[in-house]
């Protein structure tokens, strides 16, 4: 427990510190964090991590998290065009290789790119919000915490019910709505502190949404795992286990929240 603590302050500290410079500071710890996520991904999947299509990938996860449409470069202009030029890619390895390397291997590296790639690329689009940045992110990133705490806070003393007990056994109904709860009440305090960018119909959408979106993303990383019958992803953080481990719910809150149009565009 002790070891969880001290790792959970440092990690902390190093993120909002980063987070907070934003620029090519975040830029860099996301892109960092996207390699060392693909890298448990295809280890987890039992690929090589130095193949040359986990290379293939971990470049792929790199570009695709970017903010590269601030550039002029026409490859990298769009996500569409990213991943479709990666796609076409690892479908064109299975035909030089004449089948060593599978269709079925590809597409699991494919998946790893874009469900981590995309997860990752929205947090930076995030902090380039022009109109307070760094106030939508930290709100995306408070209310997912507090959905963590309140969920075990509240089923650890009332939960009763299973959530979804085939995934994720200690997961209960009344913890899930605790979670909920407390995001709600933490989007609430970011529109009292700045009404002029949040209002409180649009706190109260933004709680709920990211308080359930984000459970659904720790109970499918929970899915992921029992199928490959591990329980953390990888090692890098003691006591906390893998990036994916710590991330599962903030690579599919951010583009959720994006695409439900539910933050103004950066």
């Amino acid at each position: 427990m002790k070891q969880r603590i001290v790792t959970g302050l440092i990690a902390a500290v190093v993120f909002l510190t980063l987070l907070y410079l934003g620029n090519y500071w975040f830029m860099s710890f996301i892109g960092i964090a996207s390699i060392i996520g693909f890298y448990e991904f295809v280890k987890m999947n039992g690929f090589k991590p130095f193949s040359l299509t986990s290379i293939i990938g971990y470049v792929a996860v790199v570009l695709l998290c970017m903010p590269w449409t601030i550039t002029s470069w026409p490859v990298l202009s769009s996500v569409t065009s990213i991943i479709w030029f990666f796609l076409f890619i690892l479908l064109f390895i299975t035909v030089i290789s004449k089948n060593k390397v599978t269709i079925d291997q590809v597409s699991v590296l494919f998946l790893g790119v874009v469900y981590i790639g995309l997860g990752f690329h929205y947090m930076i689009e995030t902090r380039m919000i022009e109109q307070g940045g760094l106030f939508w992110t930290l709100l995306i990133f408070f209310c997912i915490w507090a959905t963590d705490s309140g969920a075990y806070f509240v089923g650890s003393k009332f939960g009763k019910h299973p959530l979804w007990p085939a995934i994720s056994p200690k997961k209960s109904i009344e913890g899930s709505l605790g979670g909920i709860i407390i995001s709600i009440v933490v989007a609430l305090c970011f529109s009292w502190a700045q009404p002029e960018l949040l209002s409180w119909t649009q706190a109260l959408l933004l709680g709920i949404a990211i308080a359930i979106v984000g459970q659904i993303g720790d109970l499918i990383q929970s899915a992921y795992k029992r199928v490959k019958g591990i329980k953390d992803t990888g090692t890098i953080l003691p006591g906390h286990g893998g990036v994916l481990d710590r991330v599962d719910s903030w690579i599919i809150v951010f583009p959720m929240v994006h695409l439900l149009l539910l933050l103004p565009h950066a």
